[in-house]
Protein backbone atom coordinates (compact mmCIF):
# COMPACT_ATOMS: atom_id res chain seq x y z
CA UNK A 1 0.00 0.00 0.00
CA UNK A 2 2.91 2.22 0.78
CA UNK A 3 4.06 1.57 -3.24
CA UNK A 4 0.17 3.02 -4.49
CA UNK A 5 0.69 5.48 -1.91
CA UNK A 6 4.27 7.09 -3.47
CA UNK A 7 2.75 6.62 -6.77
CA UNK A 8 -0.34 8.33 -6.11
CA UNK A 9 1.04 11.46 -4.54
CA UNK A 10 3.38 11.28 -7.46
CA UNK A 11 0.57 11.50 -10.12
CA UNK A 12 -0.99 14.11 -7.73
CA UNK A 13 2.29 16.35 -8.57
CA UNK A 14 2.43 15.82 -11.42
CA UNK A 15 -1.77 17.19 -11.85
CA UNK A 16 -1.06 20.14 -9.59
CA UNK A 17 2.05 21.21 -12.03
CA UNK A 18 -0.08 20.51 -15.31
CA UNK A 19 -2.98 22.29 -13.79
CA UNK A 20 -0.83 25.62 -12.64
CA UNK A 21 -0.11 25.86 -16.54
CA UNK A 22 -3.52 25.58 -18.07
CA UNK A 23 -5.37 27.94 -15.47
CA UNK A 24 -2.13 30.83 -15.73
CA UNK A 25 -2.65 33.92 -17.16
CA UNK A 26 0.79 34.72 -16.15
CA UNK A 27 1.81 31.99 -18.43
CA UNK A 28 0.11 32.79 -21.42
CA UNK A 29 1.41 36.35 -21.65
CA UNK A 30 4.99 35.62 -19.91
CA UNK A 31 6.37 33.34 -22.73
CA UNK A 32 6.83 32.68 -26.09
CA UNK A 33 4.56 30.35 -28.22
CA UNK A 34 7.42 28.14 -28.66
CA UNK A 35 8.35 27.77 -24.82
CA UNK A 36 4.48 27.56 -23.74
CA UNK A 37 3.71 24.31 -26.11
CA UNK A 38 6.99 22.84 -24.95
CA UNK A 39 6.09 23.21 -21.50
CA UNK A 40 2.64 22.15 -21.05
CA UNK A 41 3.54 19.47 -23.38
CA UNK A 42 5.92 17.66 -21.37
CA UNK A 43 3.74 18.63 -18.17
CA UNK A 44 1.22 16.28 -19.97
CA UNK A 45 3.86 14.25 -20.98
CA UNK A 46 4.71 13.92 -16.77
CA UNK A 47 0.96 13.53 -15.87
CA UNK A 48 0.35 11.00 -18.22
CA UNK A 49 3.02 8.75 -17.35
CA UNK A 50 2.49 9.01 -13.42
CA UNK A 51 -1.07 8.08 -14.12
CA UNK A 52 -0.51 5.32 -15.94
CA UNK A 53 2.24 3.53 -13.52
CA UNK A 54 0.20 4.87 -10.27
CA UNK A 55 -3.25 3.37 -12.34
CA UNK A 56 -1.35 0.10 -12.61
CA UNK A 57 -0.45 -0.35 -9.58
CA UNK A 58 -3.66 0.63 -8.27
CA UNK A 59 -5.34 -2.19 -10.43
CA UNK A 60 -2.44 -4.83 -9.56
CA UNK A 61 -3.75 -4.53 -5.69
CA UNK A 62 -6.91 -5.02 -6.95
CA UNK A 63 -5.55 -8.85 -8.99
CA UNK A 64 -6.15 -6.92 -12.22
CA UNK A 65 -2.65 -7.03 -14.68
CA UNK A 66 -2.64 -4.27 -17.43
CA UNK A 67 0.65 -3.73 -19.44
CA UNK A 68 -0.53 -0.60 -21.23
CA UNK A 69 -1.80 3.24 -20.82
CA UNK A 70 -4.78 2.02 -22.59
CA UNK A 71 -5.19 -1.97 -20.91
CA UNK A 72 -5.25 0.28 -17.78
CA UNK A 73 -7.54 2.99 -18.37
CA UNK A 74 -9.94 0.21 -19.86
CA UNK A 75 -9.87 -1.59 -16.78
CA UNK A 76 -9.86 2.36 -14.76
CA UNK A 77 -13.57 2.17 -17.18
CA UNK A 78 -14.51 -1.51 -16.26
CA UNK A 79 -13.68 -0.95 -12.51
CA UNK A 80 -16.22 2.11 -12.68
CA UNK A 81 -13.15 4.53 -11.67
CA UNK A 82 -13.77 6.60 -14.72
CA UNK A 83 -16.87 7.94 -14.10
CA UNK A 84 -19.54 7.58 -16.76
CA UNK A 85 -19.33 9.55 -19.57
CA UNK A 86 -15.47 10.03 -19.31
CA UNK A 87 -14.35 6.99 -21.07
CA UNK A 88 -14.41 9.29 -24.52
CA UNK A 89 -11.73 11.55 -22.90
CA UNK A 90 -9.51 9.10 -21.76
CA UNK A 91 -9.18 7.62 -24.87
CA UNK A 92 -8.15 10.90 -26.17
CA UNK A 93 -5.66 11.42 -24.24
CA UNK A 94 -4.19 8.41 -25.01
CA UNK A 95 -4.41 9.94 -28.25
CA UNK A 96 -2.35 12.41 -27.56
CA UNK A 97 0.11 11.04 -25.67
CA UNK A 98 0.58 8.78 -28.33
CA UNK A 99 0.71 11.94 -30.46
CA UNK A 100 3.22 14.07 -28.81
CA UNK A 101 5.51 11.10 -28.79
CA UNK A 102 6.26 11.13 -32.58
CA UNK A 103 5.81 14.65 -33.63
CA UNK A 104 8.31 16.31 -35.27
CA UNK A 105 5.88 19.26 -36.51
CA UNK A 106 5.30 22.59 -35.28
CA UNK A 107 1.97 22.56 -36.53
CA UNK A 108 0.71 19.43 -34.86
CA UNK A 109 2.42 20.58 -31.78
CA UNK A 110 0.32 23.63 -31.94
CA UNK A 111 -2.75 22.00 -32.13
CA UNK A 112 -1.80 19.35 -29.39
CA UNK A 113 -1.36 22.48 -27.13
CA UNK A 114 -4.81 24.04 -27.77
CA UNK A 115 -6.60 20.70 -27.03
CA UNK A 116 -4.82 20.25 -23.74
CA UNK A 117 -5.80 23.84 -23.03
CA UNK A 118 -9.31 22.85 -23.04
CA UNK A 119 -11.10 22.46 -19.51
CA UNK A 120 -12.25 18.72 -20.11
CA UNK A 121 -8.92 17.15 -20.02
CA UNK A 122 -7.85 19.19 -16.58
CA UNK A 123 -11.42 18.21 -15.05
CA UNK A 124 -10.53 14.49 -16.57
CA UNK A 125 -7.88 14.33 -14.38
CA UNK A 126 -9.29 16.25 -11.56
CA UNK A 127 -12.17 13.70 -11.16
CA UNK A 128 -10.04 10.73 -11.43
CA UNK A 129 -7.99 12.05 -8.61
CA UNK A 130 -11.37 12.41 -6.45
CA UNK A 131 -12.26 9.31 -7.15
CA UNK A 132 -9.29 7.56 -6.30
CA UNK A 133 -9.24 9.92 -3.09
CA UNK A 134 -12.28 8.42 -2.11
CA UNK A 135 -11.38 4.95 -2.79
CA UNK A 136 -8.10 4.96 -0.96
CA UNK A 137 -9.56 6.84 2.18
CA UNK A 138 -12.53 3.73 1.98
CA UNK A 139 -9.33 1.36 2.28
CA UNK A 140 -7.76 3.07 4.99
CA UNK A 141 -10.60 2.24 7.09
Amino acid sequence: MERIQRKFEKFKKALKRFEEIVNSPFFETAFSEEFKIEILIKRFEYLFEALWQFSQAFLRERGVECFSPRSCFEALIKEGIVSEGGEHIAFEIIKLRNTIVHVYDEEIAKDIYNKLKQEKFLNWFLALKKEFEKILKQEEK
